[in-house]
């Protein structure tokens, strides 16, 4: 995988990973302490003092591995490790589950503790393929912890014990592919209910004789570990947000929530800007469209389409969308127009970022026109001057650094053009599309978000299909008014409605 930045930045930065992963790993050890010390707070010193051997080997355990998930990201996806904020969501995910795990199966019973949270809230965070492993790593960690710690009871050391890494690893699993696809937050609980089925069944083969003997005891255990599937998913949902809104991070339910039309930047531009609102609603149809096409992520499409323009909102009168009768740049210099026109996209950028919405959707708003000439005000300023600078009249950038950005890009030109076009035929619509992908692979602006040949014809396609339903032809209907009685009183020549 290509890293950005030079080697030296690369170094560091992972110098700097390096040593989030100890910082972290002294606060897991800190918060195992502080587990140890509630569960018996008036001999946890001589539990320790007797008990160093086992305190010892926890500390190796959890040390190797950390060392594991670190080796993981090295190989596998290093990009990861360059970003600070996303280490210390893994590590926060990992301390907040296991302190939840404990205080649970301390104050209530060992088998309700919500082991599959841990799975629930990285899903959703940082996606399904680092769910997988992840919640392997937290399977281990909780046997050893419950392994080499005074913090399950007596009473659950025999065959409980060891039962409890099978449960987190099937409890979490079976979370992942469950809830992978929940849209919406009833279905994430739903979720927490049907995994509670398989680890009933785990807890009913490791206590098989024990059930058979007593029931009673089986069917106490069992309805435990139902209520401890159902409380993760409660849990996930009541700390969703709060994760969301520390780490900034995205999740489906919270690209719902802003692409609400009741969202606040979302208001303002309805509002203060009414043609770029409803211009970014036919984008985001679009954007959609083509990220269902190709396999992207459909609601972030969305999402970044709804607020890719909301840099307008500074000037809004200096868009043409905005306008009626008059147009500010009849009176300003072509080299101020395209000063104007460009600096929306930065404008959006610092916007979002003020508004502290996810980074994802702050960079498609700067980088959804990339490095594109102006061409309007370029050609205005070679008819008064003859001589004009393309790069005073092009667009700042950077070029779209994902699929995403490039698909609003695609989207935003293409829906402008054919709305200003008189022909709007399958035909010219195609036509319309191909240049403008073919224009902007020529232009560079597709060089750094790795998307394919086969991807930009599947979306060229997928555009064409969207807008000749947007832009459909519409029949004539004869303009003939009717009274009460619907009797014909008028017929004047017919109009387009």
């Amino acid at each position: 995988m290509k890293l950005p930045g030079n080697l030296d930045e690369n170094k560091e930065k992972f110098v700097r990973s390096a040593l989030f992963f100890v910082l972290g790993y002294f606060i897991t050890i800190l918060a195992v302490f502080l587990m140890i010390v509630v569960y018996d707070p008036s001999s946890w010193q001589s539990y320790i003092a007797e008990n160093f051997s086992n305190i010892i080997s926890l500390i190796v355990s959890i040390f190797f591995l950390f060392s594991v998930v670190f080796a993981y990201y090295t190989f596998v996806d290093p990009l990861f490790l360059l970003k600070g904020r996303k280490i210390a969501l893994v590590f926060a995910l990992i301390i907040v589950s296991v302190l939840t795990c404990f205080a649970v199966g301390h104050f209530i019973h060992f088998y309700a503790r919500p082991l599959a949270m841990f799975a629930f809230l990285s899903l959703f965070l940082l996606g399904r393929k680092h769910t997988l492993f992840l919640n392997f790593v937290f399977a281990f960690l909780m046997f050893v912890i419950d392994l080499f710690t005074n913090t399950v009871p007596a009473t659950e050391i025999n065959s409980e014990i060891y039962s409890s890494f099978l449960l987190c690893f099937v409890s979490g699993t079976f979370a992942v592919f469950l809830a992978g696809s929940a849209k919406t937050r009833g279905s994430l609980l739903l979720s927490g209910i049907f995994i509670s089925l398989p680890t009933v069944i785990v807890i009913l083969l490791f206590n098989l004789p024990q059930a058979a003997e007593n029931w009673i005891v089986y069917v106490s255990d069992a309805g435990s570990r139902m209520m401890g599937c159902i409380t993760a998913a409660i849990l996930a949902l009541a700390l969703l947000p709060v994760f969301e809104g520390l780490f900034n991070e995205l999740t489906v339910f919270r690209l719902r929530e802003l692409t609400s039309t009741n969202a606040a930047l979302l208001v303002r531009l309805k509002k203060e800007a009414p043609g770029t609102f409803n211009h970014s609603l036919i984008v985001a149809q679009l954007a959609e469209s083509c990220a269902v096409a190709i396999g992207e992520n459909s609601e972030l499409a969305r999402a970044a389409a709804y607020y890719h323009d909301v840099g307008k909102l500074k000037q809004p009168e200096c868009f043409m969308e905005n306008q009626t009768d008059y147009n500010i740049h009849d009176e300003i210099t072509p080299e101020l127009s395209a000063d104007i026109i460009r600096s929306h996209a930065k404008d959006g950028y610092e916007l979002l970022m003020q508004g502290r919405l996810p980074k994802e959707i702050a960079n498609v708003a700067r980088e959804h026109h990339g490095t594109l000439p102006i061409k309007y005000f370029y050609d205005k300023a070679m008819r008064y001057s003859g001589d004009a600078d393309i790069k005073d009249f092009s667009y700042l950038g950077p070029v779209p650094h994902s699929k995403i950005a490039a698909i609003v890009m695609i989207s935003d030109a293409a829906e402008a053009a054919v709305r200003a076009a008189a022909d709007r035929s399958p035909e010219t619509v195609e036509s319309i599309c191909r240049y403008i992908i073919e224009e902007r692979m020529d232009l560079g602006q597709f060089d750094e978000c790795n998307i394919t040949l086969k991807e930009l014809t599947v979306i060229k396609y997928a555009l064409v299909e969207a807008l000749s339903g947007v832009h459909h032809h519409r029949v004539q209907y004869p303009a003939i008014r009717f009274n009460r009685d619907h009797q014909a009183v008028s017929l004047s020549e017919e109009r387009d409605v």
